[in-house]
């Protein structure tokens, strides 16, 4: 394996995990989680919806294929986080509140860049475009 495989496969396996743990506290309910939506003037009812999303998004991310699937998948997880990041420091609320989805912006972005169907198709460009020399 090299070392971009296990650079994906360790960037997506732990952006699943905070994915799926995450969905869990969120359809759970989960008080502290309750309160901060509370907090940052946002119905309850929205963890519902974002575990929901959190929870598809882990999916698609492991799951084998499904390349389309992964780049909503990858869009959707980068538009939750630069949301939540947004919404704690707009709120007022200490810069640390928003390391989670800094963390979890950077996690996709590795995840993303290192997908090995992205970076075999720019390897694959990029030898197609390179001059080829003339033997003599």
């Amino acid at each position: 394996m090299n070392w971009k495989k296990l650079g994906y496969w360790a960037s997506t396996g732990l952006l699943a995990f905070f994915l799926l743990a995450n969905a869990a506290m969120k359809l759970s309910g989960a008080e502290p989680l309750v309160e901060s939506m509370k907090a940052l003037g946002y119905p309850t009812y929205l963890l519902t919806i974002l575990g929901s999303w959190y929870l598809a998004g882990a999916i698609a991310l492991l799951a084998p294929g499904f390349a389309k699937v992964k780049e909503w998948a990858y869009a959707g997880i980068t538009f939750a986080f630069t949301g939540a990041f947004a919404s704690h420091v707009l709120a007022g609320e200490p810069i640390g509140t928003a390391v989670p989805a800094v963390a979890a912006l950077g996690l996709a972005a590795a995840s993303y860049l290192l997908l090995p169907a992205r970076t075999e198709a720019s390897e694959a460009s990029t030898s197609a475009t390179q001059p080829v020399s003339a033997a003599a």
